[in-house]
C-alpha cells in the first residue's frame, strides 16, 4: 500500500502541476515568467514522492511550452534538482529557495540560448518570477498545507 500511496501521490503532483501551468501559460514561458505551479515545488517537504512528480510534470509542462528539447531536458532537470535540495532542507524557510536559486540560473541560461537574450537580465527576471511563485504562492500554501499534512500526505 506504500508504494501505491508513492506513486498515487506523484502522479497527482505531476499531473496538477503541468495542468496549472499549462492553463497560465501566457504568464508560465519566457524571460518575464511567472510559473505558478512553482509553488508546489514546497512539496517535497511533506513526501519524497513530490520529487518525481514535480520531474514529470515539469517534462509534460515543457514539452507543451515549445522550447524544444533544450527546455524539456534542462528545464526539467533543473526542477528535479531544485526538488531533491528543497526536500534535503533542514529549516522551512529554505525549502522554496533551491527552485529559486536553481531555477533563476538553468532557466536564464537556456532562455538565453534556445532566444538569445541577454543572460543576467533574464536570470534576474526568471528569479523575479521564482520568488513569486515559491515564497509568494508556495510559502503560504506549505502553512496550510502542514495543518492538513497527515490526512494528505
Amino acid at each position: 500500500m506504500k508504494r501505491t500511496n508513492y506513486l498515487v501521490q506523484s502522479a497527482l503532483i505531476a499531473a496538477i502541476y503541468a495542468c496549472i501551468t499549462i492553463i497560465f501559460a501566457p504568464i508560465s514561458y519566457g524571460q518575464l515568467q511567472v510559473r505558478i505551479s512553482e509553488a508546489l515545488t514546497v512539496l517535497p517537504y511533506f513526501t519524497p514522492a513530490a520529487i518525481p512528480g514535480l520531474f514529470i510534470g515539469c517534462v509534460i509542462a515543457n514539452i507543451y511550452g515549445g522550447g524544444g528539447i533544450i527546455d524539456i531536458v534542462f528545464g526539467s532537470l533543473a526542477t528535479l534538482l531544485a526538488a531533491i535540495l528543497s526536500y534535503k532542507a533542514n529549516k522551512k524557510i529554505l525549502v522554496p529557495l533551491p527552485p529559486v536559486i536553481v531555477n533563476g540560473i538553468v532557466i536564464g541560461f537556456v532562455l538565453n540560448y534556445l532566444y538569445s537574450l541577454p543572460l543576467i537580465i533574464t536570470m534576474i527576471w526568471v528569479t523575479i518570477g521564482q520568488l513569486i511563485a515559491c515564497y509568494g504562492i508556495g510559502y503560504p500554501l506549505m502553512s496550510i498545507l502542514e495543518r492538513y499534512k497527515k490526512n494528505i500526505f
